[in-house]
Formats: C-alpha cells, structure tokens, sequence
C-alpha cells in the first residue's frame, strides 16, 4: 500500500542500532534512538524530518511530486500524501511542528530527454518545507547520480553515498526493493489525449 509505514529491519552489527529500509512509497517514524532510516534514491526524493526535543524522526519515500490543488485525488499516492504522512506521524509521536527540521535528499536527472521527474521532486520537497513553515538544515537534492540515504534521526546525522553513472542499475535496486504500485480506482471513464 502507497504511503504505508514500513519497518524491514535488519541488523547493521552487534551493536544497538538497527538499519529500518524505507522504499519507494512508504515512510517510517521513530522514537527509537538506536535505529537508522535508510534508502536508495534515483529521481525520488527522500525527506528526513526530525523534532530534536522530542526524540522522534523520520523519514520517507516519494516517486512523483503530485499536485497539491485541493481535489486532486491523485496527487494523494505521492508527495503531498508522503509529506503529510510524515509529518501527522511525527506529530502524534510527540513532536511539535513548530520543531521540525528536514533535510532533503534525492532528486537526480538519471535520463536526458525525458521529464525531469527528478527536478519536480526537488522543487515540490523545497516548497512544501517553505509553506509548511519547516526549517531544511541540510540534505542533497538534484544533480545526475542516485544516492544511499542513511539517516540518524536522534542527532540529525545523515551520510549520503552517490551511486555510479548507471541509471539502469539505480532504477533495478530500487524496483526490487519497493512494492508495486496498485493501478487507480477506476470510475470506467476514458480520457484521450
């Protein structure tokens, strides 16, 4: 299901802390402070929020910006659904919106030629953050490499690893770690372009 929390966990080492993978489509919240979010991003973009007083972060994973307009259902499945997922998460964890901070990853132009789905993740995550009055402290968003996202909600830590020239390999890896995505309720109606 688009826009469900995940919780893949597997052991990073013998260690307390635990690695929480979130793919395409889902997002995580955690008060746990041994626990790392992380992901793989191509033209995706990531958003790692975290309210520092109250101990609780997060992060999640959008494929498409959407479109904020009131009534548009679609935009639901993507990052205006991602976001507010995220952040009513954060929010009924114990954090206060007046403490978010975020940082944004994600965004890369992985094909030439084609819509730059990359650079509309991007600019739709800078603006959501900007209306919704949360403060971006960092991240890294655009450019033409995909990234390994790891993120320490507890101290705001994030360490990204750019991926190699392949976009090919980037949207595979990605693929194969997310749930597909379920077809659109329809209503029977045809529309031609």
């Amino acid at each position: 299901m688009i826009g469900a929390s995940s919780l893949r966990e597997t052991p990073d080492h013998d260690g307390p802390e635990r690695r929480i993978n979130v793919v395409q489509g889902e997002y995580q919240v955690t008060t746990d402070p041994g626990v790392v979010l992380t992901t793989l991003l191509g033209s995706c973009v990531a958003a790692c929020m975290r309210d520092p007083v109250a101990g609780v972060g997060g992060m999640n994973h959008f494929l498409l910006p959407g479109d904020d307009r009131e009534g548009d259902t679609e935009s639901l499945r993507y990052g205006v659904h991602s976001m507010e997922l995220l952040v009513n998460g954060l929010l009924r964890a114990g954090a206060r919106r007046d403490r978010l901070e975020g940082k944004l990853f994600g965004g890369a132009r992985l094909l030439r030629g084609l819509t730059d789905i990359g650079e509309l993740n991007s600019t739709f995550a800078e603006g959501f953050f900007q209306r919704e009055g949360i403060r971006l402290v960092g991240g890294s968003l655009r450019g033409e490499h995909g990234r390994r996202v790891q993120y320490w909600h507890a101290t705001g830590r994030a360490r990204q690893m750019a991926l190699g020239n392949d976009a090919a390999a980037v949207f595979d890896a990605e693929r194969r770690r997310s749930k597909p995505t379920p077809a659109p309720a329809s209503d029977g109606a045809l529309e031609l372009f």
